[in-house]
């Protein structure tokens, strides 16, 4: 391990390499953005470090998670992907997850993009915490993803309780809740200054 500071749950080689290199980073591709909403519903009753154990498994079972594909998946698509003992065999999350695929094109043909309608809510510029230590965590759940998560079931979506869109929000880096002496804090902090002033 080198001697960058990270946060304390960066404890374990993959969450290292989820923690350099996404975890907080804000995220404007539709297909990024589709994935995370679908794995972090996935995540629901898990550990986040299950899921990115097969997330590539994932990658391939669901077209690289392309909204556009998942819509269309049938019952027979739905079988194949309970019969895939590489992935999280739960009905009600895949089917959530097709589900959730067709209202996803709904929000791109009324918005333009997933991006424009999620990055709305904080218009368009991260939300940046000021945790100092471990003793300081994030919450689980705040007023801004209570609000989304209403408005998500509102239009039919599943899996979307607050809990799952407050990490959601913390992963595509619509928070910063990463802690103040972390390295990727401050990488995030100065991208958003360079971008403000550019």
């Amino acid at each position: 391990m080198d001697e960058k500071i990270r946060c304390p749950w960066a404890d374990t080689p993959i969450y290292v390499d989820y923690h350099d290199n996404e975890w907080g980073r804000p995220v404007h591709d539709d297909i990024k953005l589709f994935e995370m909403l679908i794995l972090e519903g996935m995540q629901a009753g898990l550990t986040w470090k299950t899921v990115l154990k097969k997330r590539e498994a994932f990658r391939e079972a669901f077209d690289g998670f392309d909204p556009h594909k998942v819509a269309l998946y049938d019952d027979a698509k739905i079988q194949e992907l309970m019969g895939n003992e590489k992935i999280i065999r739960n009905r009600l999350k895949i089917n959530a997850s097709v589900n959730n695929a067709k209202l996803f094109l709904e929000i791109i043909a009324s918005h333009g993009s997933f991006d424009k309608f999620i990055w709305g809510y904080v218009d368009y510029t991260p939300i940046t915490s000021h945790f100092e230590k471990l003793g300081d965590l994030p919450p689980a759940t705040t007023p801004l993803s209570d609000k989304i998560s209403k408005d998500l079931k509102k239009m039919g979506f599943k899996f979307v309780g607050s809990t799952i869109m407050y990490a959601f929000m913390q992963a595509i880096g619509m928070v910063n809740d990463h802690v103040t002496d972390c390295f990727v804090y401050k990488e995030i902090l100065k991208e958003q200054f360079h971008d403000g002033k550019s």
